[in-house]
C-alpha cells in the first residue's frame, strides 16, 4: 500500500502548512522529521544558534494538531558522508558548493523518499516554494518556479531525477509567505511567526571558515592576494574564507572596488580584479540535469 504521502516536517511554518494543505485535500499524510546532524558537530559558538530539539518538538506538536502520525529519522551518518564531507572538500579545492542541492538529491529526495516507501508512502511532500507539472507531449515531469519569484526555491531542486520529481509534491508553490503565515495563525500553529533560517543548517551563524577549521581540526594558512598580473596586493586570512565574486571583508585598500576573481589552492593565492574582469562568455559545467529531456540534440537558451 502506497496511498499515504510523507511530509518532511522541519518544525518550520512552511512544512507545517504544507502538511495542513494536504490534509485539506483529503490526503493520508505522515509527518517525518530528519535528524541530520548532532550539536557536537558544531563549533561551541554555533551550538547556541542551533535549535534541533526545539524544531523537532514544533514538528511533533503540529503533527499532533493535525492528527497525523509523526516519525523522527536519524540520517546523520548519511548526511555527514553525502553532504558535509563533500562540502568541506569543495571549499578546500577553491569552489563554493551549495549543500542544499546535494542534500535534496541524496538525502531528502533520496534516503528519505526510500524510508517513506517503507512507511507505506509512495510520495513525499515538502515546504519548498516550487511547482511540478507533467508535460503532455513528452510525459516528463517539469520543475517550475514558484508563483512568487521572491521565495522561489526551484534552483535547489534542479538535480532531482524524473523518478524523484514524479513522487514529489510541493503544496506551497502558488502561495506567498504572508498567506502561509496567515494560514498557520488561523490554525493556531505555535510556529506561525517563527523566524526563517537563511543559513546552511549545520552552519547556523554563517561562519563557514570557523566551521571548516573545527570540522577538519586544522588551520588554513594566510597567503597572497594577487592582481591578475601576479602582483601582490596584500595577505589573505586563509583560502576557505573567500568565495568568487566576494567584495566585502577583503581588507584591501585600492582606488576602485576589488572582487575575488579566482581561488588557487595549489599556491594558496586569492586573485582579485575589478568588476568588469569577473565576467566571462564561457563556462565549464558538469553534472547537468536536463529536466525536459534526456539529452540535447541542438543548442538551448538557459
Amino acid at each position: 500500500m502506497h496511498d499515504s504521502i510523507a511530509v518532511a516536517m522541519s518544525g518550520g511554518v512552511d512544512s507545517s502548512v504544507a502538511a495542513w494543505l494536504l490534509r485539506q485535500q483529503g490526503e493520508q499524510a505522515v509527518g517525518v522529521t530528519m535528524r541530520l546532524f548532532v550539536p557536537e558537530d558544531l563549533a561551541p559558538g554555533q551550538r547556541e544558534q542551533c535549535h534541533i530539539l526545539e524544531d523537532l518538538q514544533d514538528a511533533r506538536t503540529v503533527a499532533g494538531q493535525l492528527g497525523i502520525p509523526h516519525h523522527t529519522l536519524d540520517l546523520s551518518g548519511l548526511f555527514r558522508e553525502q553532504v558535509m564531507e563533500p562540502f568541506v572538500q569543495a571549499y578546500e579545492q577553491g569552489r563554493t558548493p551549495n549543500p542544499c542541492v546535494t542534500c535534496n538529491r541524496t538525502i531528502k529526495f533520496g534516503a528519505l523518499l526510500e524510508v517513506a516507501g517503507q512507511l507505506g508512502c509512495g510520495r513525499l511532500a515538502t515546504g519548498h516554494y516550487a511547482r511540478t507539472e507533467r508535460d503532455t507531449g513528452s510525459g516528463r515531469v517539469l520543475l517550475k518556479r514558484a508563483v512568487h519569484p521572491e521565495k522561489d526555491q526551484s534552483y535547489v531542486l534542479y538535480s532531482l531525477t524524473q523518478e524523484q520529481l514524479s513522487r514529489s509534491r510541493f503544496p506551497l508553490g502558488g502561495l506567498s509567505k504572508e498567506e502561509i503565515r496567515a494560514i498557520a495563525a488561523r490554525q493556531g500553529f505555535g510556529n506561525a511567526e517563527k523566524k526563517e533560517s537563511q543559513d546552511i543548517c549545520f552552519i547556523p551563524d554563517g561562519d563557514y571558515a570557523a566551521f571548516l577549521r573545527r570540522y577538519m581540526g586544522r588551520e588554513y594558512p594566510p597567503g597572497p592576494f594577487l592582481d591578475q598580473n601576479g602582483r601582490r596586493l596584500g595577505t589573505h586570512e586563509g583560502i576557505v574564507s573567500y568565495t568568487v565574486g566576494q567584495r566585502r571583508g577583503l581588507g584591501i585598500s585600492s582606488e576602485g572596488r576589488l572582487y575575488v576573481k579566482e581561488l588557487r589552492p595549489e599556491d594558496n593565492a586569492v586573485v582579485l580584479s575589478d568588476n568588469a574582469a569577473l565576467f566571462t562568455r564561457v563556462l565549464t559545467a558538469d553534472r547537468l540535469n536536463l529536466i525536459p529531456t534526456d539529452s540535447l540534440s541542438s543548442p538551448i537558451r538557459a
